[in-house]
């Protein structure tokens, strides 16, 4: 690279093109010359929006009816989309160990779970009524002193503890914490049927005496003292 002015005799100077290259790019490199520069996030908007029309564009020349079939087709999709949400509803978790507790809430009574059951199935929502009526069962036989109040508990655990003292609601007990588990963890939506399966079972079990056999040998034994 030759340079020529700017000495005496206009001498020309020569400059090697790998240091003139690298002079360039230091003086380019200065902020002075970056001040108006997007950002890093301006830039990545900018390519995606750039992506997307660019989507657009293709799918309009692809798609009979251009722009307008395009805005037909996501239309339809949405449509679809919004139908499966709907019919499929919210999805449900998936059980984990320890994460299958009953209540899964404050404490509450027997008579509150009955009170939100009934409000549900006055709406229809037959998956939170059985929840909550099968919940006021386990409450209503731990108010009793038929349970004990333990935190944690499953409604099969609760189901197969209450059968001891209940054996004549074992399988009412067993299908109502079956119905509460295909409801609550297996995606299952239960019917005003299933419910009023429940309700009864509720209703039954409240008006059941206990039977105590194992209270006789869980008593202590008294004998007379040595005289």
């Amino acid at each position: 690279m030759t340079i020529t002015g700017g000495t005496t005799g206009d001498v020309p100077v020569d400059v090697p093109r790998v240091p003139a290259r690298e002079a360039a790019e230091r003086e380019l490199s200065k902020p002075m010359y970056h001040e108006n520069d997007p950002s890093l996030l301006q830039r990545g908007l900018d390519r995606f929006w750039d992506w997307v029309g660019g989507l657009f564009d293709t799918a309009a020349h692809a798609t009979p009816g251009g722009v307008v079939g395009v805005v037909a087709v996501v239309i339809v999709v949405l449509a679809l989309v919004t139908a499966l949400w709907w019919r499929l509803g919210t999805p449900h978790r998936t059980p984990t160990a320890g994460g299958d507790s009953l209540f899964d809430d404050g404490p509450r009574t027997a008579a509150d779970h009955r009170a939100a059951a009934a409000r549900h199935a006055s709406a229809g929502q037959w998956n939170q009524a059985v929840q909550e009526r099968m919940r006021a069962i386990v409450r209503s036989l731990e108010e009793r002193t038929l349970l004990d109040p333990r935190p944690g508990r499953t409604a099969d655990e609760a189901a197969a503890e209450a059968a001891r003292s209940l054996p004549a609601h074992a399988d009412g007990l067993r299908s109502a914490a079956r119905a509460f588990d295909d409801v609550t963890y297996g995606g299952r939506t239960a019917d005003e049927p299933a419910y009023r399966r429940i309700e009864q079972l509720d209703t039954a079990v409240e008006r059941a005496r206990p039977t105590l056999d194992t209270a006789a040998a869980a008593a202590p034994a008294f004998t007379e003292a040595p005289r």
